[in-house]
């Protein structure tokens, strides 16, 4: 298949899962995506110290994502109750969101975000540095509700395609948020 072929069924393939897929306020992702390009960030659930810092980090930045032109978008594991709770605390009530508590979205092959036994980030010399450098202090840590062997990802979406994405190896990465958007 010629290049130019692949990227338009690439673009086609996100685009038919972006329309499967609404927000908490009602809109389609794919009509969000053609509005603007967007920051799709992918939570893993609301106990995890590192999801609260991820919601912490972007509200800092909304004015520095919202100067580059995108908009952040979420998608989490809660119900849309559960997760408004979370939102309004960190000043992202504004924001869209998609409730998706069976992972469909994030186990789709266009993402293809990884799960992982929770256990196992235990001995992960990276998470306990994370939670040793103020996270489980900060934003503290709770119960599992949510899929706690989902990973996250955050990925850049711009003209029906992914420009990058950062998929986490460890729940304690910290991505550059501004790097992802970029100049794209």
């Amino acid at each position: 298949m010629p290049q130019g072929s692949t990227h338009l069924a690439e673009q086609e393939e996100l685009a038919a899962v972006l329309s499967e897929y609404k927000t908490d306020f009602g809109r389609s992702l794919i009509e969000i995506v053609e509005e603007s390009p967007v920051l799709l960030i992918f939570l893993r659930h609301f106990n995890c110290a590192f999801c609260r810092q991820a919601l912490d980090q972007v509200s800092q930045i909304q004015a520095q994502i919202a100067a580059k032109g995108a908009n952040p978008v979420f998608v989490h594991l809660g119900t849309p109750e559960r997760a408004k709770l979370y939102f309004d605390y960190y000043n992202l009530s504004h924001v869209e969101r998609v409730s998706n508590p069976d992972a469909t979205l994030y186990q789709n092959p266009v993402f293809g975000l990884g799960r992982k036994n929770p256990f196992l980030h235990l001995l992960s010399a990276s998470v306990w540095k994370g939670w040793l450098s103020g996270a489980l202090r900060k934003y503290g840590i709770g119960s599992f509700q949510e899929d706690a062997h989902q990973m996250p990802g955050i990925f850049f979406l711009k003209d029906r395609r992914i420009v990058r994405g950062f998929r986490y190896q460890s729940i304690a990465d910290e991505p550059d948020y501004l790097k992802l958007i970029g100049a794209g």
